[in-house]
């Protein structure tokens, strides 16, 4: 792939940014778009989980201010707003975007309109997403973008994604798309209806979609740092000269047979990895939820627990769509858990008899031939004197999920030529 200056500071790209005014792309102007940043949509669940969702129930006349940082930057991009869970129409009355500048403000002379299908609002109907139009703003590799969404009317928040790891910005009432400071009426770490971002301007559009749960989406790691595992590959791509975009696409609490905090994986697997244009790879990890949740407090008492043979056919299920779309797939082991939530209302999500199930699986994850090459987190992170535990300098806290540095350690384990990258 085409090699790629590494990007600028924030304040380098603002600047860029001003000196090249933002317009809409021609309609006619051809261009190979690819997915640089993602987050999967999820329900909001039912009123009887264990867990509040720390969101309102609805929104009107209210400004949404979110950021996310792309993996590769470009000429010009649009983004997807999705109301996959929505039972009526999602009305955007505008939408702006702008580079980030924290804590809710965006750099001076980097706002600009976005429009859908020639308007400045759009009516996303129950089930559907909508893309921007295109518009050619310069972004640098790893920016951070302010996205912007004024919802005039009642708006319920059936689509969210729970655990962003980044800071929403909701105003109290009003317009305030174009504010470049913006006073918050509330903040969550959730995001609403932003769903992805494509990137146009690569001379070979690629992108790798990270498949998973809570350990892909970054839980536990530190918010608004960017530390997710997916975000330190992100930028190893970018420092090998890469244009390949990676898109985060794990869900907390996901799981690959059954739904609750998100829909399986089965049934979001075209939604969430087949659609993306040029998805070249798919990395999964995912099914330590479906050995931990049976006999824990997170699900109901009668709910049967997956076999290992489950687990595979399901595991077996993904590599074959993947396959049929030219994708190449790339299997992840399970990371350890012995005594996950310790103390915690959720204690008995770990057993010995899981721990015999996650070892199963993992060694047919690398033994099995279903994959096309092999990622093995659960070396990384395993205490090499108790390979049920994860090691302590990488234990967050719950026994589950790595801490910035565990997170740090499994993306630098990543072989890049698993994903077609050279040197």
């Amino acid at each position: 792939m085409t090699n790629r200056v590494p990007h600028f500071a924030r304040m380098a790209a603002a600047t860029l940014v001003a000196v090249s005014l933002a317009a809409p792309l021609a309609a006619q102007e051809s261009q190979n778009f690819f997915g640089t940043w993602s987050a999967s949509p999820q329900p909001v669940w039912e009123p009887d989980f264990f867990a509040a969702a720390a969101i309102p129930r609805s929104l009107r006349d209210q400004t949404v201010r979110q950021v996310a940082r792309i993996s590769q930057g470009g000429e010009a991009f649009r983004i997807e707003l999705s109301n996959r869970y929505g039972t009526e129409p999602l009305v955007i009355g505008r939408a702006r975007v702008a580079i980030d500048a924290g804590d809710g403000a965006i750099e001076p002379g980097t706002d600009t309109g976005l429009t859908f299908s020639g308007d400045e609002g759009f009516a996303v109907p129950p089930g559907a997403v909508v893309w921007s139009d295109p518009v050619r703003m310069p972004v640098e590799d790893l920016a951070e973008i302010a996205v912007s969404l004024y919802l005039p009317e009642v708006t319920p928040l059936d689509t969210w994604h729970n655990d962003g790891r980044q800071t929403t910005y909701v105003s109290a009432n009003g317009d305030m798309a174009e504010a470049e400071s913006f006073e918050a009426a509330e903040q969550f770490d959730s995001r609403l209806f932003l769903s992805g971002i494509q990137i146009a301007g690569g001379d070979e559009p690629a992108s790798v979609v990270l498949f998973g749960d809570s350990i892909t989406d970054g839980d536990s790691s530190t918010p608004n740092a960017n530390n997710r595992w997916p975000d330190i590959l992100a930028e190893r791509i970018v420092e090998a000269g890469s244009e390949m975009g990676v898109l985060n696409e794990g869900i907390s609490g996901a799981r690959l047979l059954r739904d609750r905090m998100g829909v399986n994986a089965l049934a979001r697997f075209d939604d969430d990895v087949l659609l993306h244009p040029h998805a070249e790879v798919v990395v999964i990890m995912i099914g330590i939820n479906d050995i931990g949740w049976p006999r824990s407090p997170l699900t109901d008492p009668g709910e049967p627990a997956p076999s290992v043979e489950d687990l595979i056919a399901g595991y077996e299920q993904l590599v074959a769509r993947a396959h049929t779309h030219g994708m190449q797939v790339i299997g992840a082991t399970l990371t350890p858990f012995n005594n996950a939530f310790e103390g915690d209302p959720l204690e008995g999500y770990y057993s010995d008899e899981k721990e015999a199930k996650r070892s199963a699986v993992n060694e047919w994850i690398r033994t099995g031939g279903a994959f096309d090459g092999v990622i093995d987190f659960d070396e990384v992170v395993r205490d090499p004197d108790d390979p049920t535990r994860i090691r302590v300098e990488y234990d967050s806290g719950d026994h589950l999920h790595p801490n910035d540095a565990g997170y740090e350690a499994m993306a630098r384990a990543v072989d890049l030529s698993l994903l077609g990258i050279e040197g």
